[in-house]
């Protein structure tokens, strides 16, 4: 089976082409909107995936060295995510199974970041951080769903770490500029942990953060920052294996490309006699590849879906998905 999967619930819209036997990324291109100032405006973006998406269909498809012909099944993320976007995204999916009349699947995007992740580096039965711009979750399979075990109470890891850069004039997105700089910090700023349960908050963090630069350097705000964040997703993460008994961690969502993140996470599991696995930097973001890939999953495992089921959720939330494929 071969399935051509559409992402598009934020910043990047993305086109990847999978198949699954073997399995093989065939080819997995995007484009991401950035703004010229502040943050994301979803119509803006909506309105960036809609102008590019002819091309990034093209290449795609000449990636992966195919045509429309051999194409067996439309994925697209049907959400979490900003409501333009995943309209725009579920709009092209419809068209394409319509024209090509073939059979259509909605993906729960964060599922997705899961599932490609155990694709990708073999990884069996692990406990999942998936960090992204609106998206901080810590997710392990259990009793036939995705559960999430803790969760960010107010706003994601990724936007604590764009809302900081915007603010001091940094490019968006923000993270690998803040990696940057706390490479060179020299002192750590006290700054709130807040983890509350399994849960963590970034937003005080945030604040502090930006009081703190009245009187520090940037760079040791930034370390600051990342050491601070980072020791929270932690924590959270080896006591969700704890709790689950599980022995794999994998990480997930574009912020997973932080590189103190990953040596964090992995002495953390070497610690616990774990397992550790963090996927390519091309499959951590937010992709096309692993929406293909997850809705092969769900089609195989007897999942049906007509056009009229294909309503976008912006509020999809992880543990209403039934996995039937596990």
């Amino acid at each position: 089976m071969i399935c051509l999967g559409i992402e598009g619930t934020a910043h990047t819209v993305g086109i990847g082409i999978v198949r699954d036997k073997p399995f093989e990324i065939l080819s997995n291109v995007s484009s991401m909107y950035r703004p010229a100032a502040g943050g994301i405006h979803p119509r803006d973006a909506a309105n960036h995936h809609a102008s590019v998406f002819t091309d990034i269909l093209k290449k795609s498809l000449d990636e992966a060295n195919i045509g429309f012909g051999n194409i067996d099944l439309i994925g697209f993320s049907i959400g979490p995510g900003l409501g333009p976007c995943l309209r725009t995204a579920a709009t092209a999916a419809r068209a394409l199974a319509l024209y090509l009349e073939k059979p259509i699947m909605g993906v729960n995007h964060c599922i997705a970041h899961l599932e490609i992740g155990r694709a990708v580096t073999g990884a069996d039965d692990p406990v999942l951080l998936y960090v992204s711009g609106g998206n901080t979750q810590v997710i392990a399979f259990m009793n036939g769903k995705y559960r999430v075990f803790g969760e960010t109470l107010d706003i994601g890891i990724g936007n604590c770490l764009d809302k900081f850069g915007r603010e001091v004039g940094m490019p968006f997105p923000a993270g690998p500029r803040i990696e940057e700089m706390a490479k060179r910090g020299k002192k750590y700023v006290p700054l709130p942990y807040s983890v509350k349960g399994m849960d963590v908050s970034f937003s005080g963090i945030l604040t502090a953060a930006m009081h703190a630069m009245e009187r520090e350097r940037i760079e040791d705000v930034c370390f600051s920052m990342q050491e601070t964040c980072f020791s929270m997703l932690t924590e959270v993460t080896e006591r969700a294996m704890a709790h689950t008994e599980k022995a794999e961690v994998l990480l997930g969502g574009g912020v997973a490309s932080n590189r103190r993140l990953q040596e964090m996470v992995r002495k953390m599991a070497e610690e616990r006699g774990a397992k550790f696995y963090c996927p390519p930097g091309k499959v951590l973001v937010d992709n096309g590849a692993m929406i293909a890939w997850t809705a092969i999953l769900m089609k195989k495992s007897g999942m049906e879906m007509g056009i009229e089921d294909t309503s976008i959720k912006q509020n999809f939330r992880t543990d209403e998905v039934d996995v039937k494929w596990r």
